[in-house]
């Protein structure tokens, strides 16, 4: 059986993250690995950063390798998408997770067809992201297939074959943890105003996330009967919700979804 080769381009902290998992779940040999520097001083820093794996400038050995991932922030796709086309061949898949980019585009100024294009989000650090992606018409459902396991290494992926709709990935999932985090804060900072020590507060409020994830998770109950659970009548909570519900937090957490919406189909034009 022909072992896999995969290489990188962008390694930050998603690139590096995929680099991790495929390795922790044996998809890829370390030796088989490539690290994709953009200049040779780029490539010495990531074979210091990242000992035992092999960093390389673009050069016609990446089309030696089956899937090529482009980790690079979607402003720099210019800047690297000319040594990109002058390396590749046919045969191989190009992986973008740069968000906003559409495979039209990807296909056409990388001169390469067999094209998919993923958004993560940055739980797949820790192995538990969510990554929707599309494919190109020209990639071969047996690709798609391997491109698919390589992206659950990294927590679950969904197929999305309107490649439209990952900009509204981008918006909500790929964004997410961003709103999560905010909100989080936002707790915090009350939770100190109300006379409790920073960690104190961060305990109280880290902990009644983590748990109220879990009860959403495995509860068959939808998100209005698990408030209803909570908010008795003429209770605390309902007072809460009532503040929130005048706030128009509801309305205004969808406003900067939409806004994350449209700024990623914004990137595609940068």
């Amino acid at each position: 059986m022909k072992t896999l080769r995969i290489a990188i381009l962008g390694c930050g902290n998603m690139g590096m993250a995929f680099a991790k998992a495929f390795l922790h779940y044996n998809l890829v040999a370390r030796a088989d690995l490539l690290l994709l520097g953009r200049h040779q001083e780029h490539c010495q820093r990531l074979a210091t950063a990242h000992p035992g794996l092999p960093s390389a400038e673009l050069t016609p050995t990446v089309g030696t390798y089956d899937v090529v991932l482009v980790a690079v922030k979607p402003q720099d796709f210019g800047k690297i998408a000319e040594g990109l086309r002058a390396v590749l061949r046919p045969e191989q898949v190009v992986v973008s997770i740069m968000a906003g980019i559409p495979i039209a585009r990807l296909q056409r100024e990388l001169g390469h067809q067999q094209v998919l294009r993923a958004m993560p989000n940055t739980p797949a650090l820790l192995g538990m992201g969510i990554t929707g992606f599309s494919a190109a018409p020209e990639v071969e459902r047996s690709r798609l297939h391997q491109v698919e396991n390589l992206l659950n290494a990294t927590g679950r992926s969904i197929f999305l074959e309107d490649e439209s709709l990952l900009d509204a990935v981008t918006a909500v999932s790929g964004s997410g943890p961003a709103y999560f985090y905010y909100i989080v804060q936002a707790m915090m900072r009350a939770g100190q105003e109300l006379g409790f020590s920073e960690s104190v507060a961060g305990l109280l409020v880290k902990q009644t996330m983590l748990g109220a994830y879990h009860l959403l998770n495995t509860s068959d109950k939808t998100p209005d009967e698990l408030i209803a659970a909570v908010a008795s009548k003429g209770g605390t909570t309902e007072a809460a919700l009532r503040e929130f519900q005048a706030g128009h937090l509801a309305e205004t957490l969808a406003a900067g979804i939409k806004a994350a919406q449209h700024r990623a189909t914004e990137l595609a034009k940068e």
